[in-house]
């Protein structure tokens, strides 16, 4: 069954179907969440979040296209998540910080396995949300601009000039090894 048609089913309450759902676009959430620069720490509960909102919001689907309503239901959630934690925080002052983001590197390091990537992956990282949540959904995502204009609600014109900017930062950035640092 077809995405539309596992939908349809769900909406009218089938959670056999919203369970298919569920698996059929689980890793695309996982990997557009990680690449939106969530922690591999926090990408399961962030996955949670974008599944129980898509859940609680399938009745306003309307036949647009589900991949790019998934997109911003995703970006959303990634934002909220780490508004609410960031909030949080504050509140409590953590301690062992440096502890945690050394965990992070290494859980890091194992999903990067190639070098390169690495680099890649903190290089992309390094850019302003606003260029490379567009780098990420095209080249990644395989998202045409006016998808990533409407995930994004930005104009096309502004998606094009994005996209170019990302690719001129990302490309000095891997030239002088964008302030890559190995071991960071």
């Amino acid at each position: 069954m077809n995405t539309i048609g596992l939908i349809e089913k769900a909406q009218q309450g089938d959670r056999a179907a919203y369970g298919k759902l569920m698996k059929l676009h689980y890793r695309t959430v996982e990997k557009f969440a990680y690449q939106c620069g969530v922690q591999l720490d926090d990408v399961p509960d962030v996955t949670q979040e974008v599944f129980i909102k898509l859940h609680r919001f399938l009745h306003q689907f309307n036949q647009e296209r589900f991949t790019t309503w998934l997109y911003k239901i995703t970006l959303n959630t990634a934002r909220d998540y780490y508004r609410k934690e960031n909030r949080e925080r504050d509140k409590q002052q953590k301690v062992g910080n440096d502890t945690q983001m050394n965990v992070q590197h290494s859980v890091e390091a194992q999903v990067l396995l190639f070098e390169e990537d690495r680099e890649l992956h903190v290089a992309i990282m390094q850019l302003d949300e606003k260029y490379r949540l567009p780098l990420i959904l095209y080249y990644f995502q395989d998202l045409s601009y006016q998808q990533i204009a409407d995930v994004l609600n930005i104009t096309l014109s502004a998606v094009k000039t994005r996209l170019h900017r990302a690719k001129d930062s990302l490309k000095k950035a891997m030239d002088n090894n964008g302030g890559v640092r190995h071991g960071e």
